[in-house]
Protein backbone atom coordinates (compact mmCIF):
# COMPACT_ATOMS: atom_id res chain seq x y z
CA UNK A 1 0.00 0.00 0.00
CA UNK A 2 1.17 3.78 -0.87
CA UNK A 3 1.57 6.16 1.44
CA UNK A 4 -1.38 7.95 0.97
CA UNK A 5 -3.40 4.22 0.62
CA UNK A 6 -2.23 4.23 4.45
CA UNK A 7 -2.93 7.70 5.46
CA UNK A 8 -6.67 6.82 3.89
CA UNK A 9 -7.16 4.16 6.04
CA UNK A 10 -5.78 5.66 9.21
CA UNK A 11 -7.67 8.84 8.95
CA UNK A 12 -10.35 6.86 8.49
CA UNK A 13 -9.90 4.77 11.22
CA UNK A 14 -9.64 7.73 13.56
CA UNK A 15 -12.88 9.41 12.15
CA UNK A 16 -15.32 6.79 12.56
CA UNK A 17 -14.01 5.70 16.14
CA UNK A 18 -14.36 9.79 17.26
CA UNK A 19 -17.75 9.56 14.76
CA UNK A 20 -18.87 6.72 17.19
CA UNK A 21 -17.77 7.77 20.43
CA UNK A 22 -19.31 11.26 19.89
CA UNK A 23 -22.50 9.78 18.29
CA UNK A 24 -22.95 8.07 21.66
CA UNK A 25 -21.82 10.31 24.35
CA UNK A 26 -25.31 11.29 25.70
CA UNK A 27 -26.27 6.91 26.67
CA UNK A 28 -27.20 7.16 30.06
CA UNK A 29 -29.55 4.43 30.34
CA UNK A 30 -29.65 1.13 29.21
CA UNK A 31 -32.72 1.46 26.97
CA UNK A 32 -30.36 4.16 25.14
CA UNK A 33 -27.73 1.80 24.70
CA UNK A 34 -29.22 -1.29 23.74
CA UNK A 35 -32.61 0.67 21.40
CA UNK A 36 -31.06 4.09 21.41
CA UNK A 37 -33.91 5.43 22.82
CA UNK A 38 -36.21 4.42 20.42
CA UNK A 39 -35.46 7.53 18.06
CA UNK A 40 -34.15 6.95 14.20
CA UNK A 41 -35.72 7.36 11.00
CA UNK A 42 -36.28 4.75 8.46
CA UNK A 43 -33.46 5.67 6.29
CA UNK A 44 -31.27 5.44 9.21
CA UNK A 45 -32.31 2.13 10.00
CA UNK A 46 -32.16 0.67 6.10
CA UNK A 47 -28.53 2.07 5.40
CA UNK A 48 -27.43 1.27 8.64
CA UNK A 49 -28.81 -2.54 8.65
CA UNK A 50 -27.56 -2.59 5.31
CA UNK A 51 -23.92 -2.53 7.07
CA UNK A 52 -24.66 -4.75 9.42
CA UNK A 53 -25.97 -7.25 6.41
CA UNK A 54 -22.48 -6.89 4.46
CA UNK A 55 -20.01 -7.66 6.41
CA UNK A 56 -16.41 -8.05 5.41
CA UNK A 57 -16.72 -11.73 4.74
CA UNK A 58 -19.09 -10.62 2.22
CA UNK A 59 -16.73 -9.24 0.17
CA UNK A 60 -14.42 -11.72 0.37
CA UNK A 61 -16.44 -14.64 -0.02
CA UNK A 62 -18.94 -13.04 -2.32
CA UNK A 63 -16.59 -12.01 -5.05
CA UNK A 64 -14.59 -15.28 -4.55
CA UNK A 65 -18.09 -16.43 -5.90
CA UNK A 66 -18.77 -14.14 -8.51
CA UNK A 67 -14.83 -15.12 -9.87
CA UNK A 68 -15.97 -18.68 -10.01
CA UNK A 69 -19.91 -18.42 -11.11
CA UNK A 70 -20.57 -15.24 -12.15
CA UNK A 71 -23.55 -13.09 -12.25
CA UNK A 72 -25.32 -16.22 -10.28
CA UNK A 73 -23.11 -15.75 -7.00
CA UNK A 74 -25.76 -12.72 -5.98
CA UNK A 75 -28.58 -15.22 -5.51
CA UNK A 76 -27.56 -14.77 -1.69
CA UNK A 77 -28.83 -11.27 -1.33
CA UNK A 78 -31.62 -11.81 -3.66
CA UNK A 79 -33.81 -14.67 -2.31
CA UNK A 80 -35.34 -13.00 1.09
CA UNK A 81 -38.68 -11.38 -0.22
CA UNK A 82 -40.96 -14.07 0.08
CA UNK A 83 -40.26 -13.67 3.75
CA UNK A 84 -40.59 -10.00 4.10
CA UNK A 85 -45.02 -9.90 4.19
CA UNK A 86 -44.34 -12.29 7.30
CA UNK A 87 -42.18 -10.14 8.49
CA UNK A 88 -43.43 -6.83 7.97
CA UNK A 89 -46.83 -7.73 8.95
CA UNK A 90 -46.48 -10.47 11.54
CA UNK A 91 -42.73 -10.40 13.52
CA UNK A 92 -42.21 -6.73 13.91
CA UNK A 93 -46.05 -6.00 15.15
CA UNK A 94 -45.74 -8.55 17.39
CA UNK A 95 -43.04 -7.26 18.61
CA UNK A 96 -43.48 -3.94 18.78
CA UNK A 97 -46.98 -4.91 20.43
CA UNK A 98 -45.82 -6.56 23.04
CA UNK A 99 -42.83 -4.36 24.05
CA UNK A 100 -40.12 -7.16 23.69
CA UNK A 101 -36.87 -6.81 22.50
CA UNK A 102 -35.07 -9.94 22.50
CA UNK A 103 -35.65 -13.61 20.72
CA UNK A 104 -35.19 -15.19 24.17
CA UNK A 105 -37.23 -12.69 25.55
CA UNK A 106 -39.87 -14.12 23.20
CA UNK A 107 -39.31 -17.62 24.09
CA UNK A 108 -39.39 -16.54 27.97
CA UNK A 109 -42.90 -14.90 27.38
CA UNK A 110 -44.65 -17.55 24.69
CA UNK A 111 -43.27 -20.78 26.79
CA UNK A 112 -41.58 -20.30 30.06
CA UNK A 113 -38.45 -19.36 31.30
CA UNK A 114 -36.04 -22.64 31.07
CA UNK A 115 -37.07 -22.27 27.28
CA UNK A 116 -35.99 -18.70 26.87
CA UNK A 117 -32.57 -19.64 28.74
CA UNK A 118 -31.91 -22.86 26.19
CA UNK A 119 -32.61 -20.14 23.57
CA UNK A 120 -29.99 -17.07 24.68
CA UNK A 121 -27.45 -19.61 24.77
CA UNK A 122 -28.12 -21.09 21.27
CA UNK A 123 -28.43 -17.45 19.89
CA UNK A 124 -25.39 -16.78 21.45
CA UNK A 125 -23.30 -19.27 20.17
CA UNK A 126 -24.64 -18.07 16.91
CA UNK A 127 -23.66 -14.23 17.36
CA UNK A 128 -20.57 -14.71 18.88
CA UNK A 129 -19.49 -17.14 15.69
CA UNK A 130 -20.85 -14.56 13.70
CA UNK A 131 -18.28 -12.20 14.84
CA UNK A 132 -15.55 -14.92 14.60
CA UNK A 133 -16.52 -15.60 11.17
CA UNK A 134 -15.80 -11.41 10.41
CA UNK A 135 -12.95 -11.22 12.34
CA UNK A 136 -11.69 -14.23 10.44
CA UNK A 137 -11.84 -12.53 6.73
CA UNK A 138 -10.34 -9.49 7.86
CA UNK A 139 -7.18 -11.67 8.37
CA UNK A 140 -7.49 -13.43 5.22
CA UNK A 141 -8.11 -10.01 3.15
CA UNK A 142 -6.14 -7.60 5.00
CA UNK A 143 -2.86 -9.61 6.78
CA UNK A 144 -0.52 -9.49 3.68
CA UNK A 145 -1.40 -6.05 3.18
CA UNK A 146 0.09 -4.65 6.15
CA UNK A 147 2.61 -7.27 6.61
CA UNK A 148 1.67 -8.00 10.02
CA UNK A 149 0.32 -11.76 11.45
CA UNK A 150 -3.39 -10.98 10.52
CA UNK A 151 -4.38 -11.36 14.31
CA UNK A 152 -2.97 -8.06 14.91
CA UNK A 153 -5.41 -6.30 12.41
CA UNK A 154 -8.32 -7.85 14.06
CA UNK A 155 -7.31 -7.08 17.23
CA UNK A 156 -6.32 -3.13 16.07
CA UNK A 157 -9.99 -2.79 14.45
CA UNK A 158 -11.59 -4.87 17.37
CA UNK A 159 -10.23 -2.25 19.77
CA UNK A 160 -11.54 1.07 17.96
CA UNK A 161 -15.16 -0.52 17.24
CA UNK A 162 -15.08 -1.08 21.11
CA UNK A 163 -13.94 2.61 21.82
CA UNK A 164 -17.53 3.80 20.65
CA UNK A 165 -19.40 0.53 21.67
CA UNK A 166 -18.07 1.00 24.92
CA UNK A 167 -19.53 4.54 24.78
CA UNK A 168 -22.52 4.92 23.21
CA UNK A 169 -24.06 1.47 22.31
CA UNK A 170 -26.90 1.86 19.81
CA UNK A 171 -26.49 5.31 19.41
CA UNK A 172 -22.89 4.75 18.14
CA UNK A 173 -23.42 1.59 15.95
CA UNK A 174 -26.57 2.89 13.90
CA UNK A 175 -24.77 6.57 13.06
CA UNK A 176 -21.17 4.75 12.41
CA UNK A 177 -23.27 2.10 10.52
CA UNK A 178 -25.10 4.59 8.18
CA UNK A 179 -21.84 6.18 7.44
CA UNK A 180 -20.02 3.01 6.43
CA UNK A 181 -23.07 1.64 4.69
CA UNK A 182 -22.59 4.48 2.38
CA UNK A 183 -18.99 4.24 2.13
CA UNK A 184 -19.03 0.22 1.16
CA UNK A 185 -21.58 0.83 -1.72
CA UNK A 186 -19.78 3.62 -2.96
CA UNK A 187 -16.37 1.44 -2.85
CA UNK A 188 -18.01 -1.75 -4.22
CA UNK A 189 -19.97 0.10 -7.42
CA UNK A 190 -16.46 2.02 -7.51
CA UNK A 191 -14.10 -0.90 -8.58
CA UNK A 192 -17.11 -2.27 -10.36
CA UNK A 193 -17.54 0.88 -12.86
CA UNK A 194 -13.57 0.92 -13.26
CA UNK A 195 -13.28 -2.12 -14.06
CA UNK A 196 -16.32 -1.71 -16.95
CA UNK A 197 -14.43 1.01 -18.04
CA UNK A 198 -11.04 -0.89 -18.53
CA UNK A 199 -12.79 -3.83 -20.32
CA UNK A 200 -14.43 -0.60 -22.96
CA UNK A 201 -17.92 -0.42 -21.33
CA UNK A 202 -20.94 -2.07 -20.62
CA UNK A 203 -21.00 -4.30 -23.99
CA UNK A 204 -17.38 -4.96 -23.32
CA UNK A 205 -18.09 -6.36 -20.04
CA UNK A 206 -20.75 -8.77 -20.93
CA UNK A 207 -19.06 -10.02 -23.75
CA UNK A 208 -15.66 -10.50 -22.38
CA UNK A 209 -17.41 -12.47 -19.42
CA UNK A 210 -17.42 -16.66 -20.20
CA UNK A 211 -20.94 -17.67 -21.42
CA UNK A 212 -21.32 -19.49 -17.93
CA UNK A 213 -21.12 -16.90 -16.09
CA UNK A 214 -23.91 -14.95 -17.53
CA UNK A 215 -26.43 -17.51 -15.72
CA UNK A 216 -28.52 -15.38 -13.27
CA UNK A 217 -28.83 -18.51 -11.45
CA UNK A 218 -26.34 -21.34 -10.71
CA UNK A 219 -26.80 -24.74 -11.55
CA UNK A 220 -28.75 -27.26 -9.68
CA UNK A 221 -26.15 -28.88 -8.64
CA UNK A 222 -23.38 -26.56 -9.48
CA UNK A 223 -20.40 -27.84 -7.72
CA UNK A 224 -19.43 -25.75 -5.02
CA UNK A 225 -22.38 -23.71 -5.39
CA UNK A 226 -25.35 -25.50 -6.43
CA UNK A 227 -28.60 -23.87 -6.21
CA UNK A 228 -30.37 -26.16 -4.23
CA UNK A 229 -28.14 -25.86 -1.52
CA UNK A 230 -28.09 -22.01 -1.61
CA UNK A 231 -31.93 -21.98 -1.54
CA UNK A 232 -31.74 -24.11 1.73
CA UNK A 233 -29.26 -22.54 3.84
CA UNK A 234 -29.84 -18.76 2.34
CA UNK A 235 -33.18 -18.73 1.03
CA UNK A 236 -34.99 -20.83 4.24
CA UNK A 237 -32.87 -20.91 7.03
CA UNK A 238 -30.34 -18.04 6.30
CA UNK A 239 -33.88 -15.68 5.19
CA UNK A 240 -35.08 -16.44 8.36
CA UNK A 241 -32.25 -16.24 10.68
CA UNK A 242 -31.56 -12.83 9.86
CA UNK A 243 -34.64 -11.23 9.78
CA UNK A 244 -36.44 -13.28 12.71
CA UNK A 245 -33.95 -14.47 15.21
CA UNK A 246 -30.97 -12.01 14.31
CA UNK A 247 -30.59 -9.87 17.29
CA UNK A 248 -28.56 -7.34 16.13
CA UNK A 249 -31.08 -6.62 13.24
CA UNK A 250 -34.08 -6.80 15.35
CA UNK A 251 -32.36 -4.21 17.77
CA UNK A 252 -31.66 -2.04 14.81
CA UNK A 253 -35.36 -2.11 13.32
CA UNK A 254 -36.71 -1.61 17.12
CA UNK A 255 -34.41 1.48 17.41
CA UNK A 256 -37.03 3.17 14.63
CA UNK A 257 -39.36 5.30 16.34
CA UNK A 258 -42.54 3.82 15.06
CA UNK A 259 -43.66 0.38 13.41
CA UNK A 260 -44.01 2.80 10.52
CA UNK A 261 -40.44 3.96 10.49
CA UNK A 262 -39.36 0.06 10.94
CA UNK A 263 -41.59 -0.80 8.37
CA UNK A 264 -40.38 1.60 5.86
CA UNK A 265 -36.68 0.39 6.71
CA UNK A 266 -37.48 -2.79 5.84
CA UNK A 267 -38.75 -2.01 2.50
CA UNK A 268 -36.39 0.20 2.08
CA UNK A 269 -33.65 -2.15 2.65
CA UNK A 270 -35.17 -5.22 0.69
CA UNK A 271 -36.07 -3.43 -2.53
CA UNK A 272 -33.48 -1.06 -2.85
CA UNK A 273 -30.58 -1.85 -1.03
CA UNK A 274 -30.14 -5.21 -1.04
CA UNK A 275 -29.82 -5.28 -5.30
CA UNK A 276 -27.59 -2.47 -4.37
CA UNK A 277 -25.39 -4.71 -2.10
CA UNK A 278 -25.46 -7.13 -4.92
CA UNK A 279 -23.37 -6.08 -7.18
CA UNK A 280 -21.15 -4.28 -4.52
CA UNK A 281 -19.99 -7.70 -2.98
CA UNK A 282 -19.99 -9.36 -6.00
CA UNK A 283 -18.88 -7.38 -8.81
CA UNK A 284 -15.13 -7.54 -8.03
CA UNK A 285 -15.28 -11.34 -8.93
CA UNK A 286 -17.24 -10.23 -11.94
CA UNK A 287 -14.81 -8.18 -13.75
CA UNK A 288 -11.77 -10.29 -11.95
CA UNK A 289 -13.04 -13.27 -14.03
CA UNK A 290 -13.79 -10.49 -17.37
CA UNK A 291 -10.47 -9.25 -16.83
CA UNK A 292 -8.31 -12.49 -16.88
CA UNK A 293 -10.32 -14.03 -19.90
CA UNK A 294 -9.34 -10.81 -21.67
CA UNK A 295 -5.73 -11.16 -21.16
CA UNK A 296 -5.58 -8.51 -18.97
CA UNK A 297 -5.36 -9.89 -15.84
CA UNK A 298 -3.54 -13.03 -14.15
CA UNK A 299 -5.54 -15.46 -12.71
CA UNK A 300 -5.16 -15.99 -8.61
CA UNK A 301 -4.62 -19.27 -6.48
CA UNK A 302 -6.57 -18.47 -3.77
CA UNK A 303 -10.18 -16.95 -4.73
CA UNK A 304 -10.60 -15.16 -1.36
CA UNK A 305 -7.83 -12.90 -2.43
CA UNK A 306 -9.82 -12.34 -5.80
CA UNK A 307 -11.75 -8.96 -4.35
CA UNK A 308 -8.51 -7.41 -2.62
CA UNK A 309 -6.34 -8.38 -5.38
CA UNK A 310 -8.52 -6.86 -8.45
CA UNK A 311 -8.54 -3.48 -6.26
CA UNK A 312 -4.98 -3.71 -6.30
CA UNK A 313 -5.06 -3.75 -9.56
CA UNK A 314 -7.55 -1.17 -10.78
CA UNK A 315 -7.19 1.44 -8.12
CA UNK A 316 -5.14 4.25 -7.85
CA UNK A 317 -2.79 5.15 -4.76
CA UNK A 318 -5.84 6.71 -2.80
CA UNK A 319 -8.70 4.82 -4.39
CA UNK A 320 -7.06 1.78 -3.10
CA UNK A 321 -6.97 2.75 0.16
CA UNK A 322 -10.82 3.85 0.11
CA UNK A 323 -11.28 0.22 -0.97
CA UNK A 324 -9.14 -0.90 1.92
CA UNK A 325 -11.44 1.11 3.98
CA UNK A 326 -14.52 -0.22 3.22
CA UNK A 327 -13.30 -3.89 4.13
CA UNK A 328 -12.73 -2.33 7.29
CA UNK A 329 -15.93 -0.21 7.39
CA UNK A 330 -17.95 -3.95 6.63
CA UNK A 331 -16.01 -5.56 9.58
CA UNK A 332 -16.80 -2.96 12.14
CA UNK A 333 -20.04 -2.23 11.08
CA UNK A 334 -21.60 -5.73 11.42
CA UNK A 335 -19.37 -6.79 14.20
CA UNK A 336 -20.33 -3.61 16.39
CA UNK A 337 -23.84 -4.45 15.42
CA UNK A 338 -23.54 -8.24 16.96
CA UNK A 339 -21.38 -7.07 19.89
CA UNK A 340 -23.78 -4.56 21.54
CA UNK A 341 -27.05 -7.55 20.40
CA UNK A 342 -24.87 -10.01 22.38
CA UNK A 343 -24.78 -7.69 25.37
CA UNK A 344 -28.02 -7.64 25.34
CA UNK A 345 -29.13 -11.03 26.05
CA UNK A 346 -26.66 -11.33 28.42
CA UNK A 347 -27.65 -8.78 30.66
CA UNK A 348 -31.27 -8.32 29.68
CA UNK A 349 -32.21 -11.93 29.52
CA UNK A 350 -29.53 -13.69 31.65
CA UNK A 351 -28.38 -10.86 34.40
CA UNK A 352 -31.01 -9.07 35.25
CA UNK A 353 -33.73 -11.57 34.43
CA UNK A 354 -31.89 -14.70 35.98
CA UNK A 355 -28.85 -14.17 38.35
CA UNK A 356 -29.62 -10.33 39.72
CA UNK A 357 -32.76 -9.28 39.57
CA UNK A 358 -33.84 -5.70 40.41
CA UNK A 359 -30.36 -4.24 40.22
CA UNK A 360 -30.37 -0.37 39.28
CA UNK A 361 -30.28 0.73 35.61
CA UNK A 362 -27.14 2.10 36.28
CA UNK A 363 -25.24 -0.81 36.95
CA UNK A 364 -26.81 -2.93 34.31
CA UNK A 365 -25.49 -0.38 32.18
CA UNK A 366 -22.04 -0.47 33.68
CA UNK A 367 -22.75 -5.06 33.28
CA UNK A 368 -23.90 -4.14 29.58
CA UNK A 369 -20.23 -2.11 28.71
CA UNK A 370 -18.38 -4.63 30.57
CA UNK A 371 -20.28 -7.98 28.89
CA UNK A 372 -19.62 -6.40 25.12
CA UNK A 373 -15.65 -6.48 25.60
CA UNK A 374 -16.09 -10.07 26.95
CA UNK A 375 -18.26 -10.88 23.74
CA UNK A 376 -15.76 -8.85 21.44
CA UNK A 377 -12.96 -11.65 23.42
CA UNK A 378 -14.90 -14.54 22.21
CA UNK A 379 -15.72 -13.71 19.06
CA UNK A 380 -11.57 -13.05 18.67
CA UNK A 381 -10.89 -16.45 19.88
CA UNK A 382 -12.60 -18.16 17.45
CA UNK A 383 -10.44 -17.29 14.73
CA UNK A 384 -8.20 -19.90 14.80
CA UNK A 385 -11.00 -22.44 14.85
CA UNK A 386 -12.35 -20.71 11.67
CA UNK A 387 -9.14 -21.08 9.73
CA UNK A 388 -9.36 -24.45 9.92
CA UNK A 389 -12.35 -24.63 8.01
CA UNK A 390 -10.85 -23.80 4.72
CA UNK A 391 -11.96 -20.50 2.58
CA UNK A 392 -14.40 -18.19 4.03
CA UNK A 393 -17.26 -19.06 1.92
CA UNK A 394 -16.89 -22.69 3.30
CA UNK A 395 -16.53 -21.59 6.76
CA UNK A 396 -19.44 -19.27 6.85
CA UNK A 397 -21.78 -21.47 5.21
CA UNK A 398 -20.83 -24.81 7.52
CA UNK A 399 -21.15 -22.11 10.37
CA UNK A 400 -24.72 -21.03 9.02
CA UNK A 401 -26.09 -24.55 8.35
CA UNK A 402 -24.88 -26.02 11.37
CA UNK A 403 -26.40 -23.60 13.86
CA UNK A 404 -29.65 -22.01 12.91
CA UNK A 405 -32.10 -24.42 11.58
CA UNK A 406 -33.51 -25.28 15.33
CA UNK A 407 -33.95 -21.99 15.82
CA UNK A 408 -35.57 -21.13 12.64
CA UNK A 409 -37.95 -24.05 13.40
CA UNK A 410 -38.99 -23.43 17.14
CA UNK A 411 -39.44 -19.73 16.58
CA UNK A 412 -41.45 -20.33 13.58
CA UNK A 413 -43.66 -22.95 14.83
CA UNK A 414 -44.21 -20.64 17.91
CA UNK A 415 -45.31 -17.77 16.30
CA UNK A 416 -47.21 -19.62 13.64
CA UNK A 417 -49.28 -22.36 15.83
CA UNK A 418 -50.87 -21.64 19.00
CA UNK A 419 -50.44 -25.20 20.11
CA UNK A 420 -46.85 -25.83 19.68
CA UNK A 421 -46.04 -25.90 23.64
CA UNK A 422 -42.66 -25.30 26.00
CA UNK A 423 -42.11 -28.87 25.71
CA UNK A 424 -42.22 -29.33 21.86
CA UNK A 425 -40.29 -25.95 22.20
CA UNK A 426 -37.67 -27.41 24.36
CA UNK A 427 -37.46 -30.85 22.40
CA UNK A 428 -37.10 -28.91 19.05
CA UNK A 429 -34.15 -26.72 20.35
CA UNK A 430 -32.03 -29.29 22.36
CA UNK A 431 -32.82 -32.62 20.17
CA UNK A 432 -32.44 -30.08 16.80
CA UNK A 433 -28.88 -29.05 18.42
CA UNK A 434 -27.90 -32.38 19.07
CA UNK A 435 -28.89 -34.03 15.42
CA UNK A 436 -26.93 -30.77 13.90
CA UNK A 437 -24.03 -32.14 15.92
CA UNK A 438 -24.03 -36.05 15.02
CA UNK A 439 -24.63 -35.17 11.63
CA UNK A 440 -20.97 -33.23 11.82
CA UNK A 441 -19.41 -37.19 13.49
CA UNK A 442 -21.57 -39.18 11.07
CA UNK A 443 -21.93 -37.43 7.76
CA UNK A 444 -24.07 -40.27 5.89
CA UNK A 445 -26.78 -38.65 7.79
CA UNK A 446 -27.52 -35.79 5.45
CA UNK A 447 -26.86 -37.96 1.60
CA UNK A 448 -30.96 -38.37 1.92
CA UNK A 449 -30.64 -34.50 1.69
CA UNK A 450 -28.43 -33.93 -1.23
CA UNK A 451 -30.35 -33.43 -4.27
CA UNK A 452 -27.74 -35.61 -6.11
CA UNK A 453 -25.03 -33.05 -4.78
CA UNK A 454 -21.36 -34.86 -4.37
CA UNK A 455 -21.38 -34.99 -0.90
CA UNK A 456 -17.43 -33.24 -0.99
CA UNK A 457 -18.86 -30.09 -2.49
CA UNK A 458 -22.53 -29.82 -0.97
CA UNK A 459 -22.95 -30.57 2.71
CA UNK A 460 -22.00 -27.49 4.16
CA UNK A 461 -25.50 -26.36 2.18
CA UNK A 462 -27.02 -29.29 2.36
CA UNK A 463 -26.57 -29.75 6.21
CA UNK A 464 -29.39 -26.50 6.40
CA UNK A 465 -31.70 -28.65 4.64
CA UNK A 466 -31.12 -31.96 7.08
CA UNK A 467 -31.44 -29.64 10.05
CA UNK A 468 -34.65 -27.82 9.06
CA UNK A 469 -36.27 -31.56 8.43
CA UNK A 470 -34.84 -32.83 11.52
CA UNK A 471 -36.11 -30.25 13.78
CA UNK A 472 -39.34 -29.78 11.67
CA UNK A 473 -40.26 -33.60 12.32
CA UNK A 474 -39.00 -32.99 16.21
CA UNK A 475 -41.36 -30.22 16.44
CA UNK A 476 -44.43 -31.94 15.12
CA UNK A 477 -44.32 -35.25 16.60
CA UNK A 478 -43.59 -33.31 20.30
CA UNK A 479 -46.66 -31.15 19.73
CA UNK A 480 -49.00 -33.78 18.20
CA UNK A 481 -47.81 -36.39 20.37
CA UNK A 482 -47.94 -35.13 23.87
CA UNK A 483 -50.29 -33.23 25.65
CA UNK A 484 -52.16 -30.34 24.05
CA UNK A 485 -51.12 -27.10 25.88
CA UNK A 486 -53.05 -24.42 24.13
CA UNK A 487 -52.14 -21.85 26.46
CA UNK A 488 -53.28 -18.16 27.07
CA UNK A 489 -49.62 -17.13 26.25
CA UNK A 490 -49.74 -19.25 23.13
CA UNK A 491 -52.75 -17.33 21.63
CA UNK A 492 -51.14 -14.35 22.68
CA UNK A 493 -47.72 -14.63 20.89
CA UNK A 494 -48.87 -15.86 17.66
CA UNK A 495 -49.32 -14.12 14.17
CA UNK A 496 -53.69 -15.04 15.29
CA UNK A 497 -53.33 -12.64 18.04
CA UNK A 498 -52.53 -9.32 15.75
CA UNK A 499 -55.90 -9.79 14.08
CA UNK A 500 -56.80 -6.16 13.49
CA UNK A 501 -54.20 -5.08 16.03
CA UNK A 502 -50.74 -4.96 13.79
CA UNK A 503 -51.00 -1.15 13.42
Amino acid sequence: MSGLDLGLVAAYFAGITLLGAWAGRHTRTTEEFFLAGRRFSASFVALSCLATVVGSYSFVKYAAAGYQYGLASSQTYLNDWFWMPLFLFGWLPLLHRHGIVSVPEYFTRRFDRTTGLVASAVLLFYLVGYIGINLLTLGTALGTLFGVDPLWMACLALGLCMVYEWTGGQTSVIVTDFVQGLLLLAAGWLLVALGIARLGGVSGFLEALPPEHLRPLPALQEPGFPFVGIFWQDAMAGGVAFYFMNQGVLMRFLSARSLRAARRGAMGLLLVLMPLAAVAVSGGGWIAAALERRGLWAPVADADQVFVAVARALCAPGVFGLVVAALLAALMSTVDTLINACAAILVRDLYAGWWAPGRTDAHLLRAARWCSLAVAAAGLGLVPLYRALGTVYRAHGMFTAAVTPPMVVALLAGFLWPRFHRFAALATLVGGTAAMLVSLAVPALVVPFAHGIDPREGFPFIRAAYGLAVSLAIALLATLGGRSERTRAGAEFTLWALRGAGR
